[in-house]
């Protein structure tokens, strides 16, 4: 913090809202922090000498004459190896009973790696879910985020995906969870022994809804460390972005500003922007990788969070209940990775992209079986295979309970073709089907 001698003392408030106060002073640069009758405030608008602070636990009970004390500095986080394995809150302060982390004090929310340090993303992050890594296969660098309704099981799929990837260090930014789910991912990552590559930076229901806008940065702070610093493979996972957005249309709304559509802020998309082009792959080989929920309402992918997240991610994976499995799937019709291609028969076997394409179109004929079935049509004796196809499809591969290597699920999939089609009905080219079909 500022020296106390060159800190700056206020103790007259112009107004008070619900969210922040203003008053007149000098000196004052966007972000930084005050205290604000002892609790923590951010600068969130200048205009003159009129200043604007965001208070984090809200303004009830602040008085007019309260002394705000402006610290001369944004949020830091202090960076090291002492990070691993530890929980924190949205201030980077310890949460599991452990010692304050010594280290270099970093800002956060700094800008994202420069466009002319960067390389293409080119290296393959298996994460054991089949409906990700045969369909969607997910990149170093690359942002894709999850889109789920509020009662699927995203989090589980998280801790998963967290326990499984084959990276370096996992930064997880929780914000809003419910008590439940912060010792859920507390206890699934200590259970497992996987605590060491694990840092968490959690806000539950029960803290002040505006601290979760802090949690993003702090995340990605420490994931510049492992990335930068150190060259390691960084996976940051964020949950749950509407919650995060949420937040933001709470502040702007309370400091009058005219909302958008949604009645999200007109800021919406650089908000989230300034998040996700944090991922980056790195020449030097350390690379920042993000995976981020973002709930839908009632399904509604035309609202401006997803509407918004879809123009700067690299894709979106799409969870939905199948009922023909009884399972919840990686729903391969509405799923997309734009980075794929790079890897796919690069980094994994040859027949990956003709093995992924022919189990997806097979998928979609018994869609179409389905449809015939629904509306009194009679059904082909290729429609009843497609739908027995389709049943063992979704649970053996699109179930986010599987558990495989890639390598695994391509000769899953091959499994399942030969016990249902034939080899043309597959139309695989003939030098992969010579080489790898399994069936008749």
């Amino acid at each position: 913090m500022a020296n106390k001698a060159y800190q700056r003392i206020y103790t007259r408030l112009e107004a008070i809202t619900k969210a922040t106060v203003s008053l007149k002073a000098t000196g004052v640069s966007n972000d930084e922090l005050a205290l604000v009758d002892g609790r923590l405030g951010q600068v969130v608008k200048t205009k003159g000498d009129l200043v604007t602070l965001q208070i984090f636990s809200g303004t009830e009970g602040i008085p007019t004459d309260a002394a705000v004390t402006f610290l001369g500095e944004p949020p830091t986080l202090k960076v090291s190896d002492q990070l691993s394995g530890r929980f924190f809150d949205a201030y980077g302060h310890p949460i599991d009973g452990g010692p304050e982390v010594e280290g270099e004090e970093r800002q956060i929310g700094g800008p994202s790696v420069n466009p002319y340090k960067r390389r293409q993303p080119s290296e393959l992050i298996p994460t054991g879910i089949a409906g990700i890594d045969l369909n969607n296969t997910i990149v170093s660098g690359q942002k894709i985020p999850f889109f789920a309704d509020p009662d699927q099981p995203y989090n589980q799929v998280m801790a998963d995906v967290a326990l499984r990837a084959d990276v370096d260090k996992i930064i997880l930014g929780g914000m809003g969870l419910s008590n439940d789910d912060y010792l859920f991912f507390r206890h699934a990552f200590e259970s497992a022994g996987a605590l060491d590559k694990i840092i968490s930076f959690v806000n539950t229901t029960e803290n002040p809804p505006v601290e979760r806008l802090l949690v993003p940065d702090m995340a990605l702070t420490a994931a510049e460390y492992f990335a930068v610093d150190k060259n390691e493979k960084v996976l940051v996972l964020l949950t749950d972005m509407t919650l995060y957005a949420d937040a933001l249309s709470i502040v702007s709304n309370r400091m009058d500003q005219i909302p958008s559509k949604d009645s999200m802020p007109g800021s919406l998309y650089s908000d989230l922007a300034k998040i996700y082009e944090k991922a980056v792959q790195l020449p030097t080989g350390g690379s920042i990788t993000i995976i981020a929920v973002t709930t839908l309402n009632d399904g509604d992918i035309t609202h401006a969070i997803p509407d918004n997240t879809g123009y700067i991610t690299e894709g979106q994976l799409f969870l939905r209940a199948d009922s023909d499995s009884g399972k919840v799937i990686i729903d391969p019709f509405r799923s997309l990775s734009r980075l794929k291609q790079r890897v796919q028969n690069i980094k994994t076997r040859e027949d990956h992209s003709q093995v992924m394409n022919a189990g997806v179109r097979l998928y979609a004929d018994a869609q179409n079986a389905k449809t015939k079935l629904e509306n009194g049509f009679d059904l082909s004796d290729y429609d009843h295979r497609a739908l027995a196809y389709a049943k063992d499809y979704a649970t053996d591969l699109l179930s986010i309970d599987v558990n495989i290597t890639i390598t695994e699920m391509l000769d899953k999939a091959w499994e399942l073709f030969g016990k249902y089609f034939s080899k043309a009905e597959t139309g695989i080219k003939q030098s992969l089907i010579d080489k790898y079909w399994k069936g008749r």
